[in-house]
């Protein structure tokens, strides 16, 4: 009886299935930034020291060896906000809790989806924005709290209206830097500092609202809308992609079809 070379068992099936899929949520984390031509570095590298220990080169060996040892925590200095993203991707996307119950509702009963009226009043400041060209950066956060966040800015407190909304962003106002954070159907905070995505824009022409923009939806779960001071033009990020020249229209069905997914 002639016995196999390899036993692959169940076990050796999943393992592999799961470091393809943890492999696959890092590409998607890091494709499009610097981060990315690092990892390959990295990988080259690591590929090389392979190649040096099979041909049994232990001076080599033993340096490469040396390099790597201590290039775990270089790794978490460099990748800080990737391994940041990725694990704030595994806590929303994947989170059983929030698929069944909300653990704030425990206590108080809290959600952060905003209502209907409300996202109406924000898609109708937006294109009063759009026509004014008033530049505008609002967030609207979804499980996420956005704390971090919202204690960059000016706490506001108040509830969404169209009337104080285009307060914050006219152009006069002390406020109008920065970034809006929406949380439920409340306005938490106004002229908050937001994290730039340093990913290459597809149109070179957008302006660090957008960019800002992008890299909230990087690093966040939450939803972006931005009206350009330029153009006027109305785009919305969202898990790191942004999506320009949006008509007000079809706002609430993008942010409706997020807080369902």
């Amino acid at each position: 009886m002639i016995q196999a070379f390899i036993t692959v068992r169940i076990l050796d099936v999943i393992d592999i299935l799961l470091v393809a899929f943890l492999l696959y949520r890092l590409y998607l984390a890091i494709k499009g930034t610097a981060a990315f031509n690092i990892f390959l570095g990295i990988f080259f590298f690591y590929i090389a020291w392979i190649v040096v220990k099979g041909l049994n080169m232990e001076l080599m060996g033993n340096i490469m060896g040396q390099v790597i040892a201590a290039g775990v925590l270089a790794l978490v200095v460099v990748f800080q906000q990737e391994i940041r993203k990725f694990f704030l991707l595994i806590g929303t996307k994947y989170n059983l809790l929030n698929k069944g119950f909300n653990i704030d509702g425990l206590f108080n009963g809290s959600s952060h989806k905003i209502s209907n009226q409300q996202v109406k009043k924000i898609v109708a400041a937006c294109e009063i924005m759009s026509k004014s060209k008033t530049g505008a950066l609002i967030v609207i956060t979804n499980k996420a709290e956005l704390r971090e966040f919202i204690e960059t800015g000016e706490v506001i407190d108040a509830e969404v209206s169209v009337a104080l909304i285009e307060t914050i962003f006219f152009k006069n106002s002390p406020l109008h830097d920065g970034a809006m954070i929406v949380q439920g159907d409340t306005i938490k905070a106004a002229r908050c500092v937001l994290p730039v995505s340093n990913r290459k824009m597809k149109n070179e022409k957008l302006g660090l609202r957008h960019r800002a923009a992008l890299g909230m939806s990087q690093a966040t779960d939450a939803q972006i809308i931005i009206v350009s001071e330029e153009t006027g033009r109305i785009s919305y990020a969202f898990n790191g992609k942004l999506k320009e020249d949006v008509k007000a229209i079809e706002l609430p069905k993008l942010i409706e079809d997020t807080f369902n997914n």
